[in-house]
């Protein structure tokens, strides 16, 4: 689902998309799931996934669009739940203004209630307005680490004050040897599906869940990939991995 109470995505339970849009910053980008079912919508005629005209956009990607009519659907959700932020989009991203990222921090602190999960691949301007934001314990903030050329956003999310920052290596794309988790609370790791999907060898997977293990952070395998998302399964060494961050009841 696009945007709902509930979700497919393992490591969440709902998901909600005040933006929809995104474009290419980096080779995690290239076989991108939300692109790929922003074309499917887009045939089905669903306005939010829209090509906007913008040569910035009209490429790969699809147009970053506002969507101010879902800002309160949080307020709507009674029973608690994770909640990932814009699985279609990236809240950071530089077309999106400020006061209406400001906005969606707005809602989040007003529903602590719920636990928001915000990934973004654009560390830096999430580094440089991190000061502008309100950081209530409920907001975990991660970014993509799909690479050794993109390892640079872990600095970027240590100087940010969330209650839980963590990382998303997936799609998984080398090894990520000797990751500096300090300050990191929770490692997402998974290998690519679809019908480009790139392999992951099982020494990738094997070594960020030892470093996981060895620096006490909270690993999650989401899946080996394929050509679906569960053609590979989800046993890391004959097991699950499922764990999830401690949550503390102040930001950091």
């Amino acid at each position: 689902m696009t945007m709902g109470d509930r979700s497919a995505i393992e490591w969440t339970e709902a998901t909600w998309n005040p933006t929809t849009g995104c474009d290419r910053v980096s080779a995690g980008c290239d076989n991108c799931y939300a692109m790929a079912l922003s074309k499917r919508l887009q045939m089905m005629g669903q306005p939010r996934y829209q090509r906007d005209g913008d040569p910035r956009t009209s490429g790969p990607g699809f147009g970053l669009t506002l969507h101010p009519d879902s800002l309160t659907l949080p307020l709507t959700w009674r029973r608690p739940r994770r909640v990932f932020v814009n699985s279609m989009s990236d809240l950071f991203h530089a077309r999106v203004p400020v006061p209406f990222i400001q906005q969606v921090f707005e809602v989040m602190a007003a529903t602590p209630q719920h636990s928001y999960q915000v990934l973004t691949k654009r560390a830096r301007r999430l580094r440089r307005l991190a000061g502008t934001l309100q950081w209530p314990s409920n907001v975990w903030m991660g970014v993509s680490v799909e690479g050794q050329q993109v390892v640079d956003r872990i600095n970027d999310l240590r100087e940010v004050p969330a209650a839980v920052r963590f990382l998303s290596c997936e799609p998984l794309l080398e090894p990520l040897p000797a990751l500096d988790l300090e300050g990191i609370g929770w490692v997402i790791a998974g290998g690519e599906s679809g019908p480009n999907a790139r392999p992951m060898e099982p020494s990738w997977a094997e070594d960020l869940r030892d470093q996981c293990v060895e620096a006490g952070v909270a690993f999650f395998f989401k899946q080996w990939g394929g050509r679906t998302p569960k053609s590979g399964g989800r046993e890391l060494d004959g097991r699950t991995w499922d764990q999830m961050p401690a949550v503390s009841t102040a930001a950091a």
